[in-house]
């Protein structure tokens, strides 16, 4: 049945409603538009970041998109905060944070105006989870558009470069490996366009993660940014949104389901995705009210084999996928080889299987076929043992070796490791571990990609080993170890770790421990007392005290949101009546159980 106005009539509808239509008459609606749905169009376009600039036009081609399927388009905006200006300082506390205020903003924007239908752009690292994570617990009919990656620049010997150059540079410079021309020579080249980094770091990870929900529509995540062809995707978005609307879905909560999570996961393990995906996939499924934990994510990573060849640990970029098929190439070689579930629904109500069925075959070198994978596990593994007993996070696409042993040199912070490591006051054979950046201990996570590509520019990528319970970026590579749970502040084993003590990693089981009895870990654990640190106050002292565990996705509420549907005062006076589609009608259990508790 179709969801025309089946919000906006809230606010257009009967005569206690005029203020309303006098109020939107001052925005340039008249009565023939508001007889029409209203669908918001939200972006994180900005000045702040190149992964946000080319998300405005694109952005007003989807209202277009909206008024010709014969709705009404009203844009707004949400916040984005960049992880490529925030990272090595206090102002990366703020990045993992932005992803619940853009999902907060977005339900409360939609919520409070009723619209009845939303189309979003993002462009950045936790915009695109954020986006989603909205259009999920909104669950209005949705479209998600990621706004594309840039083009990569030229360096002074002709080869291809990007941001990551740049960051491992600060690295060779401090070595001495490189010259301060040359330093000066890379980082004027490497980000000649906008758009997102151009590496299957965690931006394009997200945008991938979009299509392989059903979020997106399938062949749109990889499409640079400047390309023009994004205008009329954005148009066609637009389009899309109003006949999904029309014919009464598929709804989010239609798309995120159990198994297209794990298709999800599935695709960032074949393309050695983002770490981070860890962190956002449960996330978002946790807005559509379902527990999908670490443990689940390790699950998928483990049996998908690594298929295609993406920087970091690889040789392509994201225009290169987007060259041999983009994600769709990489669904229909993980689903001919039966690692995705082909029964789940997609944007336009077919199912993933059907979608895919003209789909060209893998190209064998940007993305191969998974008789001829790259490894037999995934790009990412979840590792456990007596140090991480929630587990932690490694990305071992790209590592010459899966096993480190080495001696825990302990930090409280990254700024402690980061004068260490820039000072190069370091040696082979170290276990840099980083404390108290989890995401109540930061709070807010920080990323600790300067430090790791630091240590990966002066040559000791593999030479030494970092763990922490922060986060890292997808641009980082080398023995890195990040979301280490439980984290320092609630005690975890990280906490109790002393200098000196004797750490083994290996990831060809999976495991991480320090060599210490239980009876010592007790002991410790008996003696330990959490850091004291300076007051709050602000946005973090609210995240700190709602943020949940890393193994959750660090999210910040209970899930599951019930918005419950209003009648206007012309169809009668209060109750709640809801479009008989599946997910409403399981809404509506859910709030009928809710109240009768």
């Amino acid at each position: 049945m179709s969801l025309h106005k089946h919000r906006s009539k809230m606010v257009t509808d009967g005569v206690t409603r005029a203020p309303h239509r006098a109020f939107l008459r001052a925005t340039g609606l008249d009565d023939e538009a508001m007889q029409k749905s209203f669908v918001g169009i939200v972006s994180t376009a900005g000045e702040n970041t190149p992964c946000s600039m080319s998300l405005g036009p694109q952005a007003e081609n989807a209202k277009l998109g909206v008024a010709a399927g014969g709705g009404v388009p009203i844009a707004f905006s949400t916040v984005s905060v960049s992880d490529g200006t925030s990272m090595n300082h206090a102002g990366m506390r703020m990045s993992l944070l932005s992803r619940e205020l853009v999902a907060d903003s977005i339900e409360l924007v939609v919520r409070g105006h009723a619209y009845d239908a939303l189309v979003g752009f993002a462009g950045c690292d936790k915009t695109l989870p954020g986006v989603m994570m909205g259009m999920v617990r909104v669950n209005v009919p949705s479209v998600f558009i990621y706004g594309g990656a840039m083009l990569p620049g030229t360096g002074t010997d002709g080869r291809e470069i990007t941001i990551l150059d740049t960051i491992e540079a600060v690295g060779r410079f401090q070595a001495g490996a490189i010259t301060a021309e040359e330093f000066s020579a890379i980082e004027h080249a490497c980000s000649p366009t906008a758009g997102a980094c151009p590496g299957q770091f965690t931006a394009n990870t997200m945008a991938m993660v979009a299509e392989a929900l059903g979020l997106s529509p399938l062949g749109s995540a990889m499409m640079p940014a400047v390309y023009s062809e994004r205008i009329a995707l954005a148009r066609r978005a637009g389009e899309t949104v109003m006949k999904i609307l029309n014919a009464g879905g598929p709804l989010p909560r239609d798309l995120v389901t159990r198994k297209s999570c794990e298709n999800a996961c599935a695709a960032v393990a074949a393309t050695g995705g983002s770490t981070n995906a860890a962190l956002h996939v449960p996330a978002i499924a946790h807005e559509a009210g379902i527990s999908f934990t670490l443990a689940d994510v390790a699950a998928v990573f483990s049996r998908t084999p690594l298929i295609a060849d993406l920087q970091p640990g690889g040789r392509y970029l994201a225009r290169d996928l987007h060259h041999v098929g983009g994600v769709p190439a990489v669904l229909k070689a993980l689903l001919k080889a039966g690692y995705l579930h082909g029964d789940v629904l997609t944007l336009t109500g077919q199912t993933l299987e059907e979608a895919l069925r003209d789909v060209r075959e893998p190209d064998g070198l940007v993305v191969r076929s998974c008789e001829h994978a790259l490894h037999d596990s995934g790009g990412v593994v979840v590792l456990k043992g007596n140090l991480v007993p929630d587990g932690a996070l490694l990305k071992i696409a790209g590592l010459k070796s899966l096993q480190f042993t080495g001696r825990a040199r302990l930090f409280e912070n990254e700024e402690a490791c980061m004068k260490v490591v820039s000072a190069r006051d370091y040696r082979e054979g170290d276990v840099l571990v980083i404390r108290n950046e989890g995401p109540k201990g930061g709070p807010g996570m920080r990323e600790m990609l300067s430090v790791t590509a630091a240590i990966y520019g002066q040559g000791m990528g593999e030479k030494v080993a970092l763990l922490t319970d922060g986060r890292f970026s997808g641009a980082t590579r080398g023995m890195c170890i990040g979301y280490a749970g439980p984290e320092a502040v609630l005690g975890g084993p990280i906490a109790l770790l002393k200098d000196g003590d004797v750490i083994v990693i290996d990831a060809a089981t999976n495991t991480l421990r320090v060599e210490l009895s239980d009876a010592e870990l007790e002991t410790r654990r008996a003696a330990w007392r959490p850091v004291v640190r300076a007051s709050l106050g602000g946005a973090l002292e609210k995240y700190e005290k709602l943020v949940g565990p890393a193994k959750l996705g660090a999210v910040t509420h209970s899930g599951g949101v019930v918005w419950p549907y209003e009648t206007p005062e012309a169809d009668g006076a209060g109750g709640a009546r809801l479009p008989n589609t599946p997910n409403n009608a399981n809404n509506a259990n859910n709030a009928n159980n809710a109240n009768k508790g």
